[in-house]
């Protein structure tokens, strides 16, 4: 070493151990980095502090070796990492305010890649003689956490050298240890210690009682808290630990038995979760000697719990105990401890079962239903057991009540069987019982009784979800009795459960459906009233039976196979419908079945070919007949081109061009665009269509039925994926806004703004694309900024669907269409209708512009729109004539209202002298709107509320007796919230309050009443004894 680089390591260690400053250990470790010296002429450099007479001199010296040795452990030699090593065990035996820096030496040494052979041993072997850890401070005793650590990561075979020696030398460091930071380090330890095969040797218990000690966790984080450590952290880590080894079985097991007869519902719950874990280790001979207690607990548990959580962890435990217990193998010699175990869960809940009037059938149910899904052995012991006395108690009562508790306890314990089956092969649990089962529910089916035909249903799916339960004639029969119910019941409760049972049936056994169901629902409902029934009472109730064969039709329809026998009942019943057969409600059922189908169904070749070969071109085939027709010579106009139908049919296409084959539903748009560009019905079924079809251009008269038609065209175009692409999109689009900018029918040219606005979104940026929107704009300003234009209305609708469309995707151009709406907040005849067009903008569209039509939609956009334009907003109102100041007052309503709660909380203070404004607004949808958005802020007032009390008691006191009962009830529930407002801050107010709340008490409304009951006992409780 060169003598200037000499006396600059002299120099930085005089000024760190003599001046003080610690920053010279950094320009000491970046030396040795350097180069410009040794770790080794450091410790020469150090001689004179190292010996000094002084322990504080001797640590400082020591210090900054440590700190250096941070910094540089990765280039140390082996040599060097010997002495160094042989250095600082040396110093453990040194004055006691030198421990800590050799701790952090030996820490950064624990690192090196270069650590000796043996030195691992060498240095615990010091470390556990000389140091008492738990007298030392937090950080010197995470420092020596730390090595353990790190030894265990790149010595262990080293550390399992020192066999049991080493657990001991643990179980000394922890013993006593406190803080949470330290014990997450030491259960990490204690969890390597015994996943990774480390020896006990005679310290198992002694490592048991080191770490259980703090079993169950009792620990609350303190607010704010830094280092982000939770009790559940804690808890699994040491959970961890305890369930590791059956060793520790001996010691656990009476542990948390005892601990389940605390009082805490946290201890319980740890102690039942802990149980649940630590049994998928052991294996029955563990238990064997603890299976009367741990019953006994998880008994009364669930016997007697108050809390859902405790009772569900007792079951899991229960679950996991029997399964343990079932991996026992039988021999000649051997107790079979499944069996002891169950008998003794036996013994004390089936005779309960014989009681369903009383309160413990059901923990009765629940313990043995648990214990029968553990395993295929259990479920065997279990139903043997309970069956027979089920079947014969439901056979013996009477009472509907009790038959209906019986039968649900049958079908959980069905469930339960389901569950405990491995694989396909094992013997069917249930055979024995089949013939009982199914007359159990069979007879339930024939009842009058509506809970118990309910319950049947549910029954009849859980057998059938079980393989081999029902044979043909029982599938047969339980079609039979479904079908019956189905064409009979008028009970809306039995009706939905019998259609979720057959759907649930058809997808399992589709033939039986295909072959009986289906024939009998199309012939009930083509069927026609009786001459002498066609009386108002009965042709509803035929409107009712209709309404749910159309219901059962999507319901069964799961299977491709049933696809193709219902869908063609459901296009007969739309043809029909156009020829007088069927009502409007009645053709929108069939269309809405329609939808369900296509919801629900597999997306397979074979049914994309049913919907875009067969159902979309017969639904557009059938619009267009009745938009055709017209007005026949009866005078009756085609449900068909109802706006109500035309609706329906909408989802039914956009669902199946959206998730059913991309391929074919790109074929299917190909077709529908010429149908509507160039009038070609050439793959129309039905094809006696004129040759001179406009679809898309203005017609003449009474001609809108062929317009509207355009909506359907939305249905296929704007659902598309993004990667299939629209023929001729630039003479759709421009054909689209023509139409938006001159039909006069409001389906017609919403529909046509609507589908523009759907295929904008996804069409990608560019010049072409920019000049599209521009000149889209300055037709449609034109329009709006001429008073005496017939069609501002159609040029307002395009302009909002197209901001919309720009918003999602975050288009820079959005900000030109928002301006202009803004305008439009002080026109005379479009304000309103712009204040509502800031809640189209802001709501999510059912029919186009979602994700599930691929729409282009970025995160947070509403957000994003309120920051940007909320402050034009306040401007805007501030500057208007007081007649136009409703408009914005509604507009700012119909934002705020839409955005998510947190950020309504965040951003309310700001604008609130403009929403107790709008509370004054005479329009009682911005009422509505604003309390909504004034509520959830309520809860948690801030401070610019509570200076605004006066204005907003006011206004909320003048709103309880608002014609609009949706107003009423919800100012009452914000002059509840008021009520948790600082008592000093409301106590004025209270005698006013209470007054006011007479009125609304006599309500002829009873939901104003009950929130007037809550609200005035609240504000009466103020300043009294006994309140706030």
């Amino acid at each position: 070493m060169m003598a200037d680089e000499s006396a600059l390591l002299l120099s930085l260690v005089e000024e760190f151990v003599s001046g003080l400053q610690d920053s010279k250990a950094k320009d000491t470790a970046a030396g040795v980095k350097d180069g410009q010296f040794t770790v080794l002429q450091l410790v020469e450099a150090l001689g004179l502090s190292l010996t000094s007479s002084q322990p504080h001199t001797r640590a400082r010296g020591v210090q900054l070796l440590s700190e250096v040795l941070q910094e540089c452990y990765g280039d140390l030699t082996e040599r060097e990492v010997e002495v160094l090593i042989t250095f600082y065990e040396n110093r453990l035996k040194d004055h006691y305010v030198i421990t800590p820096p050799v701790l952090q030496g030996l820490r950064a040494l624990t690192k090196c890649k270069a650590l000796p052979p043996g030195s691992a041993v060498s240095m615990l072997r010091s470390l556990f003689q000389d140091v008492h850890v738990q007298s030392l401070m937090l950080g010197e005793r995470a420092c020596v956490y730390n090595m353990l650590i790190n030894l265990m990561e790149t010595r262990e075979a080293e550390l399992k050298g020192l066999g049991a020696d080493f657990v001991f030398g643990f179980v000394q460091s922890m013993d006593g240890e406190r803080d949470p930071r330290n014990l997450l380090l030491a259960f990490q330890i204690a969890k390597s210690i015994i996943h990774r095969g480390y020896d006990l040797g005679k310290f198992t218990e002694e490592l048991f009682e080191v770490t259980s000690c703090y079993f169950p966790i009792d620990f609350s984080p303190p607010p704010n808290d830094p280092h982000g450590i939770t009790r559940e952290e804690l808890i699994q880590m040491l959970r961890d630990v305890l369930s590791g080894t059956p060793r520790f079985a001996e010691f656990l097991l009476p542990l948390i038995i005892e601990k389940l007869d605390s009082d805490v519902q946290s201890a319980k719950l740890d102690s039942l979760q802990t149980l649940t874990a630590c049994v998928s280790r052991y294996e029955h001979k563990d238990l064997a000697e603890f299976l009367e207690g741990l019953w006994t607990s998880l008994r009364r548990e669930v016997f007697q719990t108050s809390s859902e959580k405790i009772e569900s962890a007792g079951l899991a435990a229960l679950t996991a105990l029997t399964s343990c217990l079932s991996c026992s193998v039988l021999s000649s010699d051997s107790d079979d401890s499944l069996s002891t175990f169950l008998d003794l869960v036996l013994k004390d809940c089936k005779h309960h079962l014989c009681e369903p009037d009383l309160k413990l059938v059901w923990p009765s149910a629940k313990l043995l239903q648990a214990a029968c899904s553990a395993s295929n052995r259990a479920s065997h012991i279990v139903t043997a057991a309970v069956m027979p006395a089920l079947i014969e108690q439901y056979n013996s009562r009477t009472q509907c009540s009790h038959r209906r508790t019986l039968l649900e306890v049958v079908q959980r314990f069905i469930q339960s069987v389901k569950t405990s089956q491995s694989s396909e092969t094992e013997e069917i649990v249930l055979s024995a019982f089949r013939p009982s089962l199914c007359s159990m529910v069979f007879s339930a089916l024939s009842e009058s009784n509506a809970s118990l035909q309910i319950t049947a249903t549910s029954t009849l799916t859980s057998l059938a979800q079980q393989t081999g339960l029902l044979c043909d004639s029982d599938i047969e029969l339980a079609v039979d009795h479904l079908t019956r119910l189905l064409l009979t019941e008028e009970d809306n409760n039995i009706s939905l459960a019998v259609v979720e049972c057959a759907g649930a049936l058809a997808e399992l056994h589709p033939t039986a459906f295909i072959t009986k169901v289906i024939p009998k629902l199309k012939e009930e409902i083509f069927s026609e009233p009786m001459e002498q029934d066609k009386e108002a009472p009965e042709q509803h109730s035929h409107h009712a039976v209709r309404q749910r064969c159309l219901s059962a039709l999507a319901a069964v329809s799961t299977q491709p196979s049933v696809i193709q026998e219902s869908t063609p009942v459901l296009l007969e019943v739309l043809s029909s419908a156009h020829t007088g057969s069927f009502s409007v409600e009645e053709a929108v059922l069939a269309c809405c079945s329609l939808q369900r189908i296509a919801e629900q169904v597999q997306d397979t070749e074979e049914t994309g070919r049913c919907f875009h070969n067969v159902i979309i071109p017969r639904l557009l085939s059938l619009a267009l007949q009745a938009a055709l027709q017209g007005e026949g010579s009866s005078g009756r106009r085609s449900p068909l081109v109802e706006e109500a139908v035309l609706s329906a049919m909408v989802p039914v296409i956009s669902t199946s061009c959206s998730r059913l084959q991309p391929t074919m539903a790109g074929q299917t748009t190909s077709k529908a665009v010429s149908l509507f560009l160039d009038g070609d019905v050439s793959f129309l079924p039905d094809n006696s269509f004129p040759s001179h079809i406009q679809l898309l251009k203005k017609q003449q008269g009474d001609s809108w039925s062929q317009s509207q038609m355009v909506c359907l065209l939305m249905g296929c175009v704007c659902s598309l994926p993004r990667s299939v692409e629209v023929p001729q999109i630039d003479r759709l689009l421009s054909e689209l806004v023509e139409m938006s900018c001159t039909c006069s029918h409001p389906l017609a040219y919403t529909s046509a703004a609507k589908c523009f606005a759907g295929l904008v979104n996804k069409r990608p940026q560019g010049d072409s694309f920019d000049s599209l929107i521009q000149k889209t704009m300055k037709r449609v300003c034109s329009e709006l900024d001429s008073a005496s234009s017939s069609v501002r209305t159609q040029a307002f609708t395009l302009m909002i669907w197209v901001a919309k469309a720009l918003l999602l995707r975050y288009h820079p151009l959005f900000t030109a269409l928002t301006d202009k709406l803004f305008s439009l907040l002080d026109d005379t005849d479009l304000g309103p209708m712009a204040a509502d067009g800031f809640s189209l903008l802001m709501s999510n569209s059912t029919d186009i512009l979602n994700r599930d039509c691929h729409a282009d939609v970025r995160i947070m956009y509403r957000q994003r729109f309120f920051s940007e334009n909320s402050a034009k907003l306040v401007q805007g109102f501030n500057a208007a004539p007081q007649e136009k100041k409703p408009n914005y007052l509604k507009a700012l309503s119909n934002i705020v209202n839409k955005l998510p709660k947190q950020v309504q909380v965040t951003e309310l203070p700001a604008l609130l002298s403009l929403l107790l404004e709008a509370l004054s607004c005479p329009d009682r949808g911005v009422q509505l709107s604003t309390l909504s958005c004034l509520e959830p802020v309520l809860i948690d007032p801030p401070p610019a509320l509570i200076q605004q009390l006066e204005a907003l008691v006011n206004r909320l006191l003048a709103l309880i007796c608002s014609p609009a009962m949706n107003v009423r009830i919800v100012s009452l529930r914000c002059i509840h919230a008021l009520s948790r407002f600082p008592v000093h801050e409301i106590l004025p107010f209270r005698a006013r309050v209470l007054r006011a709340l007479a009125q609304p008490l006599d309500d002829k409304k009873r939901m104003v009443r009950s929130e007037a009951v809550q609200a005035r006992a609240e504000w009466f409780l103020l300043g009294s004894p006994g309140g706030r």
